[in-house]
């Protein structure tokens, strides 16, 4: 039975009608948008943001490769943030970005930017084999750090490294930009979970699909990391739909690889990979079952899932939200109390939404407000490796068909 809930009191009107075409638009054949950076509509709560500081918190920028990551988060917007430095690798691009911020210094390394004592916080937009080894230099250096997904990407043994710089730095924040969890559907979900509204999560799923047609390459990439790697290896836009809604691990995994139909012995990339698409089947710290898949493929793009639990359900995937949400008489009560807390709060004046999913500007805002606030970021250390570590061993399963093996548990 669904939830009577209208869509004033579950997430507004806008939200059903804007989280359709986000996940219904066709790409065109020539269309040179990257997939997922559209700039998408997104539900927020009526109450307009509150200032509540005065103080601006001085940030670094390192990283505008191809997808000009290092401005899409809208720290050179936020009232609170003074964008003190930038830092790309290439000297053109590095140009581009600081002129793209409204920001007058640069560098020529990250190495040399976490040098600069002005610098309180940084965000590192980075290839993504460097991720875990960058956000350790900033740190040592006294920086807060964010940076884009993953927390490594091949190389297990950061995970444990990164765990230990953040221990023994407990007194810096910490954070993941995983764009998931600033979707509408996400956000409402961890809200929901927190307040007892599903109930044990029994199932759940998630997706990070591409369409990519057969033979085409891989967008560039830092020395080609893109294209020498693994499905699974980049899989937190799918596992935040447990890890991101519950705050709880995956505990063991058995996982697939698909081959290339045309070609039973294809030649392995950099990495080894032969596979162009994994599923991991998952045990949960919870005692449930979670199915999380990466692939390029035709079809919708998609980063989606959804859960399922003891006394309530949801997924809007391609259903208007005020039809998503199914539950017992319980559950229902429980979302009707939250009313307006399943909603995104308001953005600053000035800040965008941005892309994936109306996702940027938020995780901006919650990295920002973390460290004036002091508070807990949206994906900290443990949320981030349990995203993250599951791909690699969901991987190594694939490449040992299907073998069952145990994935480490974090604790701080």
């Amino acid at each position: 039975m669904s939830s009577p809930l209208n869509r004033r009191s579950f997430m507004g009107a806008a939200a059903a009608s804007a989280f359709v075409p986000y996940f219904f638009s066709p790409a065109s054949a020539d269309e040179k948008a990257v997939p997922g950076f559209d700039q998408t509509k997104t539900d927020a709560a009526k109450d307009g943001w509150k200032p509540y500081t005065d103080r601006k918190l001085r940030v670094g920028l390192a990283g505008y490769g191809f997808c000009k990551f290092g401005a899409e988060f809208e720290f050179q917007n936020h009232p609170n943030v003074e964008v003190v430095a930038v830092t790309d690798l290439f000297p053109d691009r590095c140009a581009e970005f600081a002129k793209r911020v409204k920001c007058e210094k640069t560098y020529p390394s990250l190495e040399e930017m976490v040098k600069d004592d002005s610098i309180e916080a940084i965000f590192c937009a980075t290839d993504a084999p460097s991720h875990a080894k960058h956000a350790i230099l900033c740190l040592e250096h006294g920086k807060h750090v964010a940076h884009a997904v993953p927390v490594f990407y091949g190389d297990v043994e950061w995970a444990d490294k990164l765990l230990e710089c953040v221990k023994k730095n407990r007194g810096l924040k910490y954070a993941m930009f995983e764009t998931s969890v600033f979707h509408d559907d996400l956000y409402a979900m961890e809200k929901i979970y927190k307040a007892g509204g599903f109930g044990r999560i029994v199932y759940s799923e998630g997706e990070y699909f591409h369409t990519k047609e057969p033979g085409a390459p891989s967008y560039p990439s830092y020395k080609d990391w893109r294209k020498n790697g693994t499905p699974l290896w980049y899989p937190t836009h799918a596992t935040a739909y447990y890890v991101g809604v519950t705050h709880k691990s995956f505990t063991e995994v058995s996982a697939q690889g698909i081959l290339p139909f045309d070609d039973p012995n294809p030649t392995p990339n950099g990495s080894g990979n032969v596979f162009k698409g994994e599923v991991g089947f998952f045990k949960t710290s919870e005692g449930g079952l979670s199915r999380m898949a990466c692939c390029n493929a035709y079809g919708t793009y998609l980063e989606a899932g959804r859960v399922r639990g003891e006394i309530g359900g949801m997924d809007a995937t391609y259903t208007p939200f005020d039809q998503a949400y199914v539950g017992n008489g319980d559950g229902r009560r429980i979302v009707k109390a939250l009313g307006d807390k399943i909603r995104k709060p308001a953005l600053p004046p000035g800040v965008s939404a941005g892309g994936h999913g109306g996702s940027h500007g938020y995780l901006g805002c919650d990295f920002v407000d973390a460290i004036l606030k002091d508070q807990e970021p949206a994906v900290g250390i443990l949320d981030a490796l349990n995203m993250t570590v599951p791909g690699y061993y969901a991987h190594l399963s694939a490449t040992k068909d299907g073998e069952t093996l145990k994935i480490p548990q974090y604790t701080l």
